[in-house]
C-alpha cells in the first residue's frame, strides 16, 4: 500500500492507495479544476471564501470549535514546483497566519485542537518529511520523529494534545501511531493483519480510526478502544475495501466503503459499532469526511446529473447539499471537508467549467480532484 501525502487529511489521505487496485481511481486531470475555499457558517447561512497568503490556492483540512482553520497555501501561485507551507487562522476564519517549517521548503497543516495545536508534516533540513505539531495558537513548531523510518505524517490531534497519523519504520512499512499528550513518545498501533496502516481521526477518549490493510490484503476501516489500544476492523458495505476518516466524541465513525457496485459513505453508531449506508444527494457515489458531536456527517455525494458537498443532521439523518443553503457568490460547493461544533463547515467550491463537471459525472471525480491535493511518500 503506498501511503499518499497531501490529501484531506482525516479523510483523504489513504483514498488513493486504497482504491487504486480496485479500478476505482479515475485517469481525469485535477489540474483542470479551478477551485475556493470557504467557511460555511450555518447560523447565518453564509459562505466566506479563506484567501491565501501566497496569492496562489489555499487547501484548508480541519476547523476546531473556535472557527480557527488550518491546511497549507501555494508561496508562488498554483504553478508546478511552487512551494506550500502550513497557515493558520483566527477565530471565524479571520486572518491567516504561516506556520513556518522544520527547516526545509514546505509544510501542510492536516488537524487542530480546541487550543489551536496544529499538527501536520513538514520537509526538513535534511530533506525528509516527518510529523509536526505546534504549541497553542500554532505557535512553535516542534518535530515528533518516526517510528524508525525516516518519514512521518500527523493526521489529527485531541485537546488533550495526542496526535495520531502514520509513519514509516525501519522494515519500510508505514505503521498508523498514537502519542502522548502534547506529542510525546510515538506508539505503534500495528495493523489488521496486514503490512501498512494509517490513522486518519481522534477523538477526546483517544480512540483512533483510519485504515489498514488486512491479512488477505485488502485495507478496511478501523477504529481502537480508548487511548490507542486493541485496532478493531469494522468491514466493509459489502465491497472489498473501506477507510474511514474521521470519529467524534461518542465514537461515532464516518468514511467510505466500496459497495459490490459503487463507493459509498458510511456511518456507524457509538464505538464503532454497526457500520451503516449513509444516503446519497441522488447519485451512485459519496464520501463522507468529517462529523461532529452531534453527528452530523458532511462529505461529497454524487448526483443524478453532477456531484455536491453534503451535510447530514444530527446521528448522520438527513442528507442535504449544502449549495441549497448557502450561495457562495455563484460558484458550486463540490465537497465539504469538515465541520465543528459551532455548526461551521469547510467547503471547496468549483467554478462551474465543463472540464470540471465531465470528471464529476465520471462517477469518482472526487479521487481526481484529491489526486491535485496529495504526492506520494518516498
Amino acid at each position: 500500500m503506498k501511503i499518499a501525502l497531501r490529501s484531506k487529511i482525516r479523510t483523504f489521505i489513504l483514498a488513493a492507495s486504497l482504491f487504486a487496485g480496485l479500478g476505482f481511481v479515475t485517469h481525469a486531470t485535477a489540474q483542470d479544476l479551478i477551485w475556493e475555499t470557504f467557511l460555511i457558517d450555518l447560523n447565518s447561512n453564509t459562505a466566506r471564501q479563506l484567501g491565501s497568503l501566497g496569492g496562489g490556492v489555499t487547501d484548508a483540512q480541519a476547523i476546531n470549535d473556535a472557527g480557527q482553520v488550518v491546511g497549507s497555501y501555494s508561496l508562488q501561485g498554483s504553478a508546478p514546483g511552487a512551494w506550500d507551507h502550513a497557515f493558520i487562522t483566527g477565530p471565524d476564519g479571520v486572518g491567516m497566519r504561516d506556520l513556518g517549517t522544520l527547516g526545509g521548503n514546505r509544510s501542510w497543516a492536516n488537524g487542530i485542537n480546541g487550543a489551536g495545536q496544529v499538527v501536520g508534516y513538514s520537509d526538513t533540513a535534511s530533506g525528509m518529511i516527518h510529523a509536526f505539531i505546534t504549541g497553542p495558537d500554532g505557535l512553535g513548531m516542534r518535530d515528533l520523529g518516526t517510528l524508525g523510518g525516516v518519514q512521518s505524517i500527523a493526521s489529527d490531534i485531541n485537546d488533550a494534545g495526542q496526535v495520531v497519523g502514520f509513519s514509516e519504520r525501519a522494515g519500510g512499512e508505514s505503521h498508523a501511531f498514537i502519542t502522548g499528550p502534547n506529542g510525546e513518545s510515538m506508539r505503534d498501533l500495528g495493523t489488521l493483519g496486514g503490512n501498512n496502516s494509517g490513522a486518519t481521526g481522534i477523538n477526546a477518549a483517544g480512540q483512533v480510526v483510519g485504515a489498514s490493510e488486512t491479512t488477505n490484503g485488502p485495507n478496511h476501516a478501523f477504529v481502537t478502544s480508548p487511548e490507542g489500544v486493541r485496532m478493531m476492523d469494522l468491514g466493509t458495505l459489502g465491497g472489498v475495501g473501506s477507510s474511514a476518516s474521521d470519529i467524534n466524541d461518542a465514537g461515532q465513525v464516518v468514511g467510505y466503503s466500496t459497495t459490490p457496485d459503487d463507493l459509498h459513505a458510511f456511518m456507524t453508531g457509538p464505538n464503532g459499532e454497526s457500520i451503516r449506508f449513509l444516503d446519497t444527494l441522488g447519485g451512485n457515489y459519496s464520501y463522507a469526511s468529517g462529523i461532529n458531536d452531534a453527528g452530523q456527517v458532511v462529505g461529497f455525494s454524487s448526483t443524478s446529473t453532477s456531484a455536491a458537498a453534503f451535510i447530514t443532521g444530527a446521528n448522520g439523518t438527513g442528507v442535504t447539499d449544502l449549495n441549497s443553503l448557502v450561495d457562495p457568490d455563484g460558484v458550486w460547493l463540490y465537497t465539504a471537508l469538515d465541520i465543528n461544533n459551532a455548526g461551521q463547515v469547510i467547503a471547496v467550491g468549483l467554478i462551474p467549467e465543463p472540464e470540471s463537471y465531465a470528471m464529476v459525472l465520471a462517477g469518482l471525480g472526487l479521487l481526481g480532484f484529491t489526486a491535485r491535493r496529495k504526492r506520494p511518500l518516498g
